[in-house]
């Protein structure tokens, strides 16, 4: 197929990634373990391990697993939020045969329940904050093994313990689950075990990566060695021009603020930082944005990932503005629509745009993205990056006209090779020819540059006209006394559906009318919202994206029959 976007590729990188020189990313850790061995490669609560100590710690752990009769395949969950713990534990698990489970640790004891049930998992990793939600649901599932994680584990003596103290008096309900392993009696136990590490290819699964549920049931797309090796090097390779124009030195430093569990972290801080030997900034917390202005403070940085939310919420507190940003490479945000309002204001305090891009926990996070060299932020995602290609499709999978809005198909090395033990959801979410259907509507230009006009499912069709939230939600965001805002629709019997606005002002005082002339000058009739709510929280995925199913389910109880 025609590749346009290919033109517009910035100088020096290429159409294609060769993976060929990894057979898995057991082998890529390696070489990285090597080359980097004494250099930090993370950094949390003031404690660093490196390379090397990952290394070590990982085969041991390995060996640990290895020794507790689980089979080359079966799935280990890993239950934790930022600590250094996480990629201990996800290079011990890949290198020692197994497959990863990422799990928000924040989950509900029926959405855990869901996802280890579903995956089949056999072991768990879990930082014991939320051991209590584990207890509720273990003996429904098919979990024999259990290791409990410390936030102090790795944080040294006597800072560990006192921490330790801490999180347990105030963090830690009380729990029970008879059987569990410590985290560092695992590691030791391992130490004297050989680990053997079976061949991988790139056809080997290697994580299980469960969508987010935004839209319905979560399910687990099967992410192989192959298309995470695929991920990684583009991501490389994309990012070279804006490390290119300007000097760094030193050693690189990735903000990690976003959950490590999340497909667009994984990818984009963990595997990346690992293979460009970079130092990954953990952020266990990223709600507490005082907390991450303060560590922000002690650190030069030069990548730092993040959603529209987090962004947002960083540019409203007034530490952060007065931060040195004179290292600041590349901010690269993603999961959601980065608003306008957002990225102004961001270039205004930083001095760097916003590169946004676009992916799915289906295709190993992003694979789309504007040029790292951006000069300013454009409004689209940007364009397909090396190995993907994009058609933009209507409901019989006929392609559309060039900037015509339609359903975003997917193909790529970095593509999931189907949602685990779902054959049949795998074979409606695909086309013939090998495209994912993503569910998300876009319109692609003559230059191959992807704008993303709304998820196919959140789209609102009032009196036959079609709304996107999105469209609704960055006319909002622009009024100066908005902080968040998120449009969905309602049954209407006039109209067959309904704009209905939530709204979390920055304060209490906003003048209600006033902001209602704002979008109605700025909104054609159809697409004004019939009814306004005002909030002082929005409900949030683990990643921060807007849950506007939640807030349709809501608005829809909550709405008499016929009346928006």
């Amino acid at each position: 197929m025609d590749r346009p976007w290919l033109a517009s590729y910035p100088e020096g990188v290429k159409a294609e990634v060769d993976t060929s020189a990894y057979p898995s990313l057991v082998a890529l850790a390696a070489e990285s373990y090597q080359r980097f061995h004494d250099l930090p490669a993370y950094i949390c609560m003031g404690r660093t391990i490196s390379f090397g100590d990952i290394d070590t710690m990982s085969r041991d752990l390995g060996a640990w697993l290895q020794s507790q009769g689980l089979a080359r395949g079966d799935r280990v969950a890993v239950m934790m939020p930022n600590v250094l713990q996480y990629p201990i534990v996800i290079a011990a698990i890949l290198r020692a045969g197994f497959i990863a489970v990422n799990v928000n640790p924040l989950y509900t004891p029926r959405e855990l329940e869901h996802q280890l049930k579903d995956s089949g998992a056999r072991a768990i990793f879990i930082l014991e904050n939320f051991a209590v939600t584990l207890q509720q649901v273990v003996a429904k599932t098919d979990i024999r093994h259990i290791v409990l994680a410390s936030m102090g584990d790795l944080l040294g003596f006597p800072k560990g313990a006192i921490v330790n103290l801490v999180v347990r008096r105030r963090m830690v309900p009380p729990y029970s689950l008879p059987g569990a392993i410590r985290y560092k009696a695992a590691v030791a136990a391992g130490a004297g075990r050989p680990l053997v590490e079976p061949p991988l290819t790139h056809a080997d699964a290697a994580v299980l990566q469960y969508t987010g549920g935004t839209t319905g049931v979560s399910k687990g797309a099967t992410l192989t060695h192959g298309a995470l090796l695929a991920a990684v090097l583009a991501s490389e390779a994309w990012l070279q021009p804006a490390f290119k124009r300007k000097q760094i030195h030193g050693q690189p430093t990735f903000v990690t603020a976003l959950p490590l569990y999340h497909v667009f972290a994984f990818v984009t801080c963990s595997l990346l930082a690992l293979r460009a030997g970079a130092l990954c900034l953990l952020i266990p917390n990223p709600r507490d944005i005082p907390g991450l202005v303060k560590e922000l403070a002690r650190h030069r940085f030069h990548m730092f990932p993040a959603v529209n939310t987090l962004f947002n919420g960083l540019l409203n507190n007034p530490d952060f503005v007065r931060l040195d940003f004179s290292d600041l490479l590349v901010a690269n945000g993603g999961g959601m629509a980065v608003q306008d309002s957002v990225a102004r204001r961001w270039m205004e305090v930083t001095g760097v745009p916003i590169v946004e891009g676009y992916g799915l926990s289906e295709t190993c996070s992003g694979v789309v993205c504007n040029p790292a060299d951006l000069a300013a932020f454009n409004g689209s995602v940007g364009l397909p990056m090396p190995g993907v290609d994009i058609r933009i499709i209507d409901d019989a999978g006929r392609d559309v006209a060039p900037g015509q809005p339609g359903e975003i198909a997917i193909r790529g090395p970095q593509l999931m090779v189907g949602y685990w033990n779902r054959p049949d959801e795998t074979a409606s979410a695909m086309t013939p020819d090998g495209f994912f259907k993503s569910g998300d509507i876009g319109t692609l230009d003559e230059r191959g540059y992807l704008r993303i006009v709304d998820r196919k499912k959140d789209m609102i069709i009032v009196s036959g006209f079609n709304v996107y939230p999105n469209e609704i939600e960055a006319v909002v965001a622009d009024y100066p006394g908005v902080l968040e805002c998120a449009a969905v629709g309602v049954p209407d019997a006039g109209s067959g559906e309904a704009v209905v606005l939530y709204v979390v002002p920055k304060d209490a005082n906003i003048d209600k009318d006033a902001l209602a002339s704002f979008y109605k000058a700025r909104l054609t009739g159809y697409k004004t919202p019939r009814r306004v709510e005002f909030r002082t929280t929005l409900p949030k995925t683990n990643v921060g994206k807007i849950l506007r199913r939640e807030l349709r389910d809501e608005a829809i109880s909550e709405t008499p029959p016929g009346q928006p």
